[in-house]
């Protein structure tokens, strides 16, 4: 199949699946939107399969159409496709993963609005590839090391520091939340009510 033949394809699956969703209920637990926030995992294996450029772009304008206190939107998302730069970055990345680079002005560190409001943006890219089928997996541990010596080589804006990584990619066969995820706590150790 050709290359543009291809993206009409994607297009057309992408406009079939938004009009898909427009048509499901808009409360409960059968919402498709509700199974993924409650049954999403940080994936731990993913395979080579390269993530398509439909793909990607729908995850971006998830992370764009985040929500931010005062519609401020301070975030820049630096999407990281060259697997040399990348396992730099992480070295377990595999081929035909992608890594997206959430940064915001100032240190990184000290600007608190901004960086909830980089918060929101990661995990809407986090979900957003898990609802396409993909895997993801947030990093901050890279964070110092990108903000000393890749802010030049990415391309960040003169005046922003890396917040946040989003690791997106395939995932291998029979990969789920039990084989491929952390445990989580039980909600009863973290909830009160008052």
């Amino acid at each position: 199949m050709k290359e543009n033949d291809m993206k009409k394809v994607m297009v057309f699956f992408a406009f079939v699946l938004v009009l898909s969703l427009s048509q499901l209920p808009a409360q409960g637990t059968e919402n498709p939107a509700f199974k993924v926030i409650v049954n999403h995992f940080a994936a731990r294996n993913f395979s080579n399969e390269q993530v398509s450029k439909a793909e990607l772009d729908l995850v971006i304008q998830a992370g764009v159409r985040a929500p931010s206190a005062a519609n401020r939107q301070p975030w820049h998302f630096t999407v990281v496709q060259d697997e040399a730069l990348a396992k730099q970055i992480i070295p377990q990345v595999n081929p035909g993963n992608v890594l997206i680079v959430v940064s915001a002005a100032g240190d990184g560190k000290t600007n608190g609005a901004a960086i909830l409001d980089c918060a929101l943006a990661t995990q809407s890219l986090y979900l957003a590839a898990q609802a396409l089928g993909l895997g993801s997996r947030i990093y901050t541990g890279p964070i110092d090391n990108v903000n000393r010596s890749f802010k030049t080589i990415l391309g960040l804006p003169n005046d922003h520091s890396a917040v946040a990584i989003v690791r997106i990619g395939r995932l291998p066969a029979g990969v789920d939340a039990v084989s491929s995820a952390s445990a989580r706590n039980e909600a009863g150790r973290m909830v009160s009510y008052k």
